[in-house]
């Protein structure tokens, strides 16, 4: 048996001199000193020794198994340092070498103008609302003062899901939802996107953007409106900018009118931008009509307001000069990158 233990430490010596991994050192751990280990089977049989060959034994299995033991702990130690020192090596980052260069994003032009414009209005003391863009016809035209006849109504120039539901055509909506939501007095834009079936070309497209305005409290008249979008048109175009309203027709206003500002680009004199008048127009407004405050439970005769609507891409078309409003919804990064 002492024979046998010599052995035993004669191979331990041997294969742990050529262990250099963590895996080969337990592989030998476990041959050797596991529970069906070489040397656990020596132990084992020690049971039918005599007690004095038992105690010299005893001492020499243990005195093997705690050099095993101590060359495994040296060689554990060893194998780790060595896997520690190559994985270091192999995660090592060469600090001469040129970073990966990490592209920041750009906001769209729609964003930004939108921004821009509301940013003006919540200078001046507006609210920020928004409204479905999934909307009901009541909603969409009946509230509006648009009748059953109106072409806008025609199932070829708006999309509908029902005969009751549609993609909203205006952001005019959210001005009835306004009025039956809030307590008067009512100071609101509403940007938001809306759909008509128009086919795309250089200005026009399905999808637009609006930012729509509302004002309802006693006492407002045109010259509160007029006083209102000539002081955006300042903020938003610069300060030599000049307006003027010229009288037109929208179903939910009376009298109506539309904005136009003289041109930012040639300062009036007549360009390829303002096709030679010197004038911009740039949004549609009116007082609101009494139809539309009533439908929004509002005593039109007690109370007025007044409404403006413009469209996003036109504003962003003149104030970047995009020719294109195609470019917009295109996805070219190269476009978008402009806007930085």
């Amino acid at each position: 048996m002492r024979t046998e233990l010599q052995r035993i430490l004669a191979e331990a010596r041997e294969q742990l001199a050529n262990a250099d991994t963590v895996e080969a050192c337990e592989e030998i751990r476990i041959r050797l000193l596991g529970k069906k280990g070489a040397l656990t089977e020596i132990l084992r049989g020690m049971g039918k020794l005599s007690p004095e060959e038992k105690k010299t034994m005893g001492q020499a299995a243990n005195s093997v198994k705690a050099e095993i033991e101590a060359l495994l702990e040296e060689k554990l130690s060893a194998a780790k340092a060595a896997m520690q020192s190559a994985k270091l090596k192999a995660e090592k980052i060469d600090v001469t070498e040129p970073g990966k260069k990490f592209e920041l994003g750009a906001k769209h032009p729609i964003t930004l103008t939108i921004q821009e414009i509301t940013n003006v209005f919540k200078a001046m003391g507006y609210s920020i609302v928004e409204g479905p863009e999934v909307e009901t016809v009541w909603f969409n035209f009946d509230a509006l003062n648009s009748p059953k006849n109106h072409p806008s109504r025609d199932m070829t120039d708006t999309f509908y899901f029902s005969q009751d539901k549609l993609l909203r055509t205006h952001t005019s909506p959210v001005e009835v939802r306004t009025m039956l939501a809030q307590d008067l007095p009512i100071k609101v834009v509403v940007p938001g996107r809306c759909f008509r079936s128009d086919t795309p070309d250089a200005t026009h497209s399905p999808m637009f953007h609006q930012v729509e305005g509302l004002v309802v409290d006693e006492g407002i008249t045109m010259a509160d409106l007029k006083g209102t979008l000539d002081t955006f048109a300042k903020l938003m175009f610069g300060s030599d900018v000049k307006t003027k309203l010229r009288p037109s027709h929208f179903p939910f206003t009376e009298p109506s009118a539309e904005l136009d500002v003289s041109c930012f680009k040639c300062g009036g004199k007549g360009c390829n931008v303002c096709k030679g008048s010197g004038w911009i127009e740039i949004l549609g407004c009116g007082l609101t009509h009494p139809h539309v405050l009533q439908a929004g439970g509002i005593d039109s005769e007690k109370y007025s307001g007044f409404a403006f609507g413009m469209g996003v891409e036109r504003v962003a078309m003149l104030k970047y000069g995009v020719e294109d409003i195609r470019l917009f919804y295109e996805n070219d990064m190269r476009f978008i990158e402009e806007f930085k």
